[in-house]
């Protein structure tokens, strides 16, 4: 009796998978993640590297665009700049917090070079889990998120080296 080798047993898997043979489990759902940048090359970089890395990305301009997404569908992480028109990322972390259903939802809050706010006090009285000063890396901001959604916190410096 000769006996398959490792590689023809994952090919045949692999077959009956993909044809429906199998009873493969669903693929576990993609974190989703709401960016939210008035800068729209800041946004559009970030929108790149999320959706690379397997996340559902969504996008706004602006804190009250970005509430409205929260409100249809929330996600698993906030990224926001701190000052945007119409509603400023403080405010919308804010109206995040006193809102039950979606109070303890993970956010990472951008700064302007020049307005850099403190971590701990944004930690302490907003539950912002990082900051980050512009300009940062996407590299080092997704991998932020990733230990923020994977952790609960930010486990490296919250403070992104520039590209």
């Amino acid at each position: 009796m000769t006996r398959k080798s490792d590689t023809e047993r994952l090919s045949s898997l692999a077959a009956k998978a993909s044809s429906g043979g199998g009873s493969a489990a669903p693929p576990p759902p993609r974190p989703s993640v709401l960016l939210c940048d008035d800068d729209v090359h800041i946004l559009r970089a970030a929108e790149i590297k999320f959706s690379r890395a397997g996340f559902d990305v969504r996008s706004a301009t602006d804190g009250l665009e970005a509430w409205q997404e929260i409100e249809r569908r929330c996600p698993d992480l906030v990224v926001t700049d701190c000052q945007m028109p119409n509603m400023s990322g403080i405010e919308l972390v804010e109206r995040i917090r006193a809102t039950p259903a979606v109070k303890n939802l993970a956010v990472i809050m951008l700064t302007a070079k020049g307005f850099e706010l403190s971590h701990e006090t944004l930690h302490a009285d907003s539950g912002v889990a990082a900051v980050v000063s512009k300009p940062f890396s996407p590299r080092e901001l997704l991998r932020m998120a990733q230990d923020v959604l994977a952790t609960g916190a930010c486990q490296t410096s919250c403070r992104a080296a520039p590209v």
